[in-house]
């Protein structure tokens, strides 16, 4: 008996393929700071997790394919408090934005065409693209200009018969890129231009620093055909395990293609949606005071990485990543030396090699993506243990 061709494409992630090591170093006793995945400590809002405490129905029933109506009317207040305009109908409720990706490729692409992504980008693309037929096609972006999107022509070469979207992540995971409102309009214009849509992933609006704005690709103007827009609560709430997203569009077409693929699955979780309508009108501060701590945890990382000689890095603008190439040759292999021989204080540190990142083969190598979700105490320990095994690793190697 054989696999299909598709689970044999399929990629193990970088994130979680090296927790092997971390869990026999954890049995062997050792602390492991996790700064390789985008698992936030910040607390859950109560107002989420009463909906799980007080849940008291008879039966958890299958709810509508699309979604509880009473989420996407809540949602639909969300979206306009950041300026978004929609309608209950633009948007099917999703188990997570994983889902909602997944869908939307299904829908939008014939096996074999072509989505162009800048890379490096969320991993997991790579796998829902398997999953789907399609074929990333990735547009470089360099960690030397802070991952800014390449030219119009550059862009444009990309294009083939094949292709039928253009995919983004705005704020980026894993860059903390953030696309100014005028590259926005420059994806959308050659976007127009060849027929193609734009897919943009936006778990992370809520996280832009430095006084900076978020532009989603529903606000272009006359682009409504074109823009399909992906979202979580994963981040927003630090909420993680909810597994609840959505897609959002304004072309009617699309939605009712993806509704078929929503009702293959039934539904989306209940109780989940209930605790994340639950969230939708908390205050302003709420967010204010989680970005605050994330900006104070950027900074500390940044000046850590700052300090070590051969470090190349800009300080990112969004998200909670940043990406830093280092003076080593390899950073998967850097990774498991962490992980299986180095000590302080029976303590190491666990961060994501780059390289899976990327599509195309080689780039990466000496990369890595440090997701800043740890307290600062902890963060600052791992960051110690990241300067001083850094240089030990160079000493032996």
């Amino acid at each position: 008996m054989q696999l299909s061709q598709r689970a044999v494409n399929m990629q193990a992630s970088p994130i979680r393929k090296l927790m092997p090591f971390a869990n026999k170093t954890k049995n062997e006793g050792v602390k492991v700071y996790h700064l390789n995945i985008g698992q936030p400590d910040i607390e859950t809002p109560k107002q989420m997790l009463d909906v799980y405490h007080n849940f008291n129905e008879k039966v958890l029933a299958y709810g509508p394919s699309q979604g509880l109506e009473v989420y996407r009317q809540n949602l639909v207040r969300y979206y306009k408090k950041n300026d978004i305009s929609i309608t209950v109908d633009d948007i099917i409720v999703t188990t997570a934005g994983s889902e909602a990706i997944i869908l939307t490729m299904l829908a939008i692409g014939n096996h074999g065409d072509e989505v162009i992504v800048p890379e490096p980008f969320y991993t997991n693309y790579n796998g829902f693209a398997t999953m789907s037929g399609l074929k990333l096609v990735p547009l470089t972006t360099y960690v030397e200009d802070g991952f800014a999107l390449p030219s119009t022509e550059k862009i444009t070469s990309l294009i083939t018969p094949k292709t039928c979207a253009i995919m983004l992540c705005n704020p980026g995971n894993p860059t903390g890129a953030v696309y100014s409102k005028s590259e926005i309009q420059r994806i959308a214009e050659v976007a127009r231009r060849h027929n193609l849509y734009v897919v943009s992933d936006e778990v992370y609006r809520e996280f832009i620093y430095d006084g900076g704005t978020h532009t989603s690709i529903l606000d272009i103007a006359d682009f409504s055909d074109n823009a399909i827009m992906v979202d979580s609560v994963s981040k927003r709430y630090s909420a993680c395990g909810a597994r609840i997203g959505c897609i959002v569009s304004r072309n009617a077409a699309v939605m009712t293609a993806i509704l078929k693929f929503a009702q293959a699955r039934l539904c989306p979780p209940t109780i989940d949606q209930l605790a994340a309508s639950a969230c939708v009108d908390l205050e302003p501060e709420y967010f204010a005071n989680i970005l605050a701590e994330y900006d104070k945890r950027r900074t500390l990382v940044f000046d850590e990485l700052q300090k070590i000689d051969g470090v190349v890095c800009l300080k990112p603008k969004g998200a909670f990543y940043i990406i830093a190439k280092l003076p080593v040759e390899d950073a998967e292999d850097f990774a498991i030396w962490m992980l299986t021989q180095y000590r302080e204080n029976d303590e190491t540190v666990m961060f994501a090699p780059a390289q899976g990142f990327y599509a195309t083969p080689g780039l990466g190598r000496n990369e890595v993506r440090i997701a800043y979700i740890l307290k600062e105490e902890d963060l600052k320990k791992a960051m110690i243990l990241f300067r001083n095994g850094l240089a030990k690793y160079k000493e032996t190697h």
